[in-house]
């Protein structure tokens, strides 16, 4: 008798301390691979990078980007090299918004949009380094060369296109924006109450953000841009080029502080924004962004 009321006794103690299934979370973020990345660049062709309109002795702007690409393409391709082969599922491309005009430019794009998986061989690692060389300098003479700059809608790509076009679920996803910070294009040029979709220096102007204090002004009268996306949690941005207007020195604080603020509204927790320095030194911030190392 005793041995069954001891034996029922270790049933109802090993039974009360059985944990109960974990059930599937329905609602959770996928899992992401950091080992895998997705790196998208968006470049900004207006007139920015006109040489008689925004002459630069020292560089000029379309070449600094063609260096800062070249960057880019330098870590993409350090990270590919230092994982082993049947884990590759790297893939990286290039795009604008609106696309150019000129069939060749977006031709180019096509050939920019390389993806590397386990079953590439060694001959595609210069192939990549070959394109990056050559074709980002192609684009940019060919638009300057046309001079008809369509400009970026970056709001509207962040509204409908940067989900499809830069986001896997099951990566790390890097987007590298190319602009001098200031945001407009006419087709999806709007406010909402005291928030735009555009950002020129005329409108920094007239919302007086041009004293030391422009911080509180807009906080307090709730200036920025339109919020674009919800939620980009799993997508990280690097701003590269801001070049602001002569005229007002808080002019560049200004620009970093609408796509800080924007950012932040839309979930991005990991950003960064620099002014157009010269490639030498941006290189290192670049390559340091793409490792995901502090």
């Amino acid at each position: 008798m005793k041995k069954t009321l001891y034996l029922l006794l270790i049933i109802s103690l090993v039974s009360c301390c059985k944990q109960p299934p974990i059930k599937p979370c329905t609602n959770c973020p996928p899992e992401v691979d950091s080992n895998n990345i997705n790196v998208s660049i968006l470049i900004d062709l207006s007139d920015r990078i006109d040489p008689q309109t925004n002459p630069n002795p020292t560089m000029e702007y379309a070449q600094r980007d063609v260096e800062y690409i070249k960057a880019i393409e330098k870590g993409f391709l350090n990270h590919i090299k230092s994982k082993k082969i049947i884990t590759y599922d790297d893939q990286m491309q290039v795009f604008f918004n609106p696309e150019p005009s000129d069939p060749k430019i977006n031709d180019f794009t096509k050939d920019l949009k390389v993806s590397f998986d386990k079953n590439i061989n060694k001959d595609y690692f210069t192939s990549v380094e070959k394109k990056y060389s050559e074709l980002p300098s192609n684009i940019y003479q060919s638009a300057i060369k046309d001079g008809n700059y369509v400009g970026s809608d970056i709001w509207e790509f962040f509204r409908n296109k940067v989900k499809d076009y830069c986001i896997k679920n099951d990566h790390r996803n890097i987007l590298f924006i190319l602009t001098d910070g200031y945001m407009f294009h006419e087709d999806s040029k709007f406010s909402q109450d005291k928030k735009t979709s555009y950002l020129i220096s005329k409108l920094i102007k007239s919302n007086n953000l041009i004293t030391s204090d422009f911080k509180n002004t807009i906080a307090k009268n709730n200036l920025g841009f339109v919020k674009a996306n919800d939620n980009l949690s799993n997508l990280e941005v690097i701003v590269l080029g801001i070049n602001p207007e002569k005229g007002n020195p808080f002019e560049e604080a200004v620009i970093k502080e609408y796509w800080e603020n924007w950012f932040k509204e839309m979930k991005i927790k990991n950003y960064q924004i620099k002014s157009a320095d010269l490639p030498s030194n941006l290189e290192p911030i670049i390559l340091k962004a793409i490792t995901g190392k502090n």
